[in-house]
C-alpha cells in the first residue's frame, strides 16, 4: 500500500495494522507525518487546549538489583552513594510540592531487596494520613512485580494491598520496548518480560486504577520493534481502557553501560507522530520536554502531543544520564501559548483543574530541578531498622542504625 493511501486511511479515522504503520514511519516525510498526527490530535481535542500537571518526581531509592544496561541512575547493593529516602524527607518534598500547587507525587525507585512490601504500605498510609487529598502516582509495573517476588504473593494481592494503603494510579515506567529480544539485549528482561509488564498493567486496570504507558526508543531496537510496542499497548487498551496517556522519550546514552548515540530530535518527532496515529484509543500524548528540551517539547504540539506533562520540580533518573532540562509552570505556559494553544492545569486522570496557578498567586520562579537527597540527609534513615532486610549489607546497615 502506498504512503498516500495509508495517509488517506489515517485521515478517515481507520485503524492501521502493523505493516501499514511501519511503512508510514519508514517512507512518509516528516512534515507529512506531523500533519497527519496533528489532524488526529485535532479530531480528538478540537478545543485547542494543552494540559500539564504540577507534581514532583521523587525517586525513593537508587539501590537496584535489575542492573539495566541503559540506566545511569541505579547503584548496586552496598554502594557508598546508594540511598533510601527517609519518610520525613518524603513528607517535606510533598509539602514543598503542595506549596506551589502540586497535586500528586510521582514515586518510583530501584528494585531494592531491602525494602519489603510493608515499607511501602507504611509509607503510603502515613502520606495519606497527613495529606489525604494528595495523590500517589507510584510504582511502575516492574517495581510491583519486584514486590510480588519479594513478598511471594501474587501481583493481584500486592496491588490490592497497595491500593488499600493509598495508591491512586500507576506510572508506565519500565516498558522500554515491549519485545523480549530487545529486552534481553538491554538486560531488563529479568525485571519484567514484555508479557509480565502488560500483565501487571492489566491487573492494575482490573483493580480500578488508571495508569500511563511509555516507550523508551533509540537504544538497540529497530522500527519494527517500536511498531510492535505500540500495537501491544493498543491491544491492552482495547481490552481494559485503563491507560490515560502515552509518553515516549529517547534513550539517554551518557554515563550508561550500554553507551551509544542519542536519537535526533527529528526522530523523536517522527516517533511521537507515529504514536499518535497508531494509538487511536489513547486520548492523551505527553511531550517529553524532559529529554528533548523546551523548544522540541513545544514543537511536539504540532506532532500529535496535547499535553506538556509535568512541571517536575525534581528529576533524578534522566539527569543521571546527562539530560537536565528544567521548565517551571510559567515557562511551560509560555511555550503552550506561543504555539497557539490554551494552557490548562490537570490531574492524573485529565480532569481540568483550572488556569495557570502562577497567574493567581505568587510562586517563585525555578530554574533548576531539585535533587533526591539534600546535603546532610542520612543514606539509611532511622525507620529502616523497623523493616527486615534480605541482603547481608542491608542486615549490617540495620544493626548499625540500632546501635546507640
Amino acid at each position: 500500500m502506498s504512503v498516500s493511501s495509508i495517509s488517506d486511511r489515517v485521515l478517515a479515522g481507520t485503524r492501521l495494522d502493523r505493516d501499514e504503520a511501519l511503512e508510514l514511519y519508514l517512507d512518509c516525510s516528516t512534515s507529512q507525518l506531523g500533519r497527519l498526527a496533528g489532524a488526529v490530535r485535532a479530531r480528538r481535542h478540537p478545543a485547542g487546549l494543552v494540559t500539564y500537571i504540577i507534581d514532583r518526581n521523587v525517586n525513593y531509592t537508587n539501590v537496584c538489583i535489575a542492573r539495566c544496561a541503559f540506566c545511569a541512575f541505579y547503584r548496586p547493593i552496598g554502594a557508598s552513594d546508594g540511598y533510601v529516602l527517609g519518610f520525613e524527607s518524603i513528607f517535606q518534598k510533598i509539602e514543598e510540592t503542595i506549596a506551589v500547587g502540586g497535586v500528586q507525587l510521582l514515586l518510583q525507585g530501584g528494585h531494592n531487596p531491602d525494602l519489603p512490601l510493608d515499607w511501602y504500605e507504611d509509607l503510603f498510609v502515613q502520606i495519606k494520613t497527613r495529606y489525604p487529598d494528595f495523590k500517589l502516582h507510584a510504582l511502575s509495573p516492574p517495581e510491583i512485580l519486584h514486590l510480588s517476588r519479594l513478598s511471594q504473593q501474587p501481583v493481584s494481592v500486592v496491588v490490592e494491598r497497595l491500593v488499600a494503603a493509598g495508591l491512586d494510579s500507576v506510572p508506565g515506567g519500565g516498558a522500554e520496548i515491549l519485545v523480549d529480544s530487545v529486552r534481553r539485549r538491554l538486560n531488563c528482561e529479568s525485571k519484567a518480560t514484555a508479557e509480565e509488564w502488560l500483565s501487571v498493567m492489566r491487573q492494575v486496570h482490573l483493580s480500578g486504577l488508571r495508569s500511563t504507558a511509555t516507550m523508551m526508543y533509540g537504544s538497540v531496537e529497530n522500527p519494527e520493534d517500536r511498531v510492535e510496542h505500540l500495537c501491544r499497548l493498543r491491544e491492552l487498551q482495547d481490552e481494559t481502557g485503563g491507560f490515560t496517556a502515552f509518553i515516549t522519550w529517547s534513550y539517554q546514552p551518557p554515563n550508561t553501560e550500554l553507551s551509544g548515540v542519542e536519537a535526533t530530535g527529528i526522530e523523536y518527532l517522527r516517533t511521537l507522530a507515529l504514536s499518535r496515529i497508531v494509538l487511536d484509543n489513547f486520548d492523551n500524548l505527553q511531550a517529553s520536554w524532559v529529554t528533548q528540551g523546551g523548544k522540541v517539547g513545544q514543537l511536539s504540539l504540532a506532532f500529535g502531543a496535547n499535553d506538556m506533562g509535568s512541571v517536575m520540580i525534581e528529576e533524578n533518573v534522566v539527569r543521571a544520564a546527562g539530560a537536565e532540562y528544567c521548565m517551571d509552570e510559567a515557562e511551560i505556559v509560555r511555550n503552550i501559548e506561543d504555539a497557539g494553544y490554551v494552557p490548562k492545569r490537570r490531574n492524573m486522570v485529565y480532569d481540568i483543574l483550572g488556569d495557570p496557578l502562577y497567574r493567581q498567586q505568587s510562586i517563585p520562579r525555578r530554574t533548576k530541578l531539585a535533587v533526591a537527597r539534600r546535603n546532610g540527609d542520612a543514606i539509611a534513615p532511622v525507620e529502616l531498622s523497623r523493616y527486615s532486610a534480605r541482603s547481608q549489607f542491608g542486615k549490617q546497615q540495620r544493626q548499625a542504625i540500632d546501635k546507640p
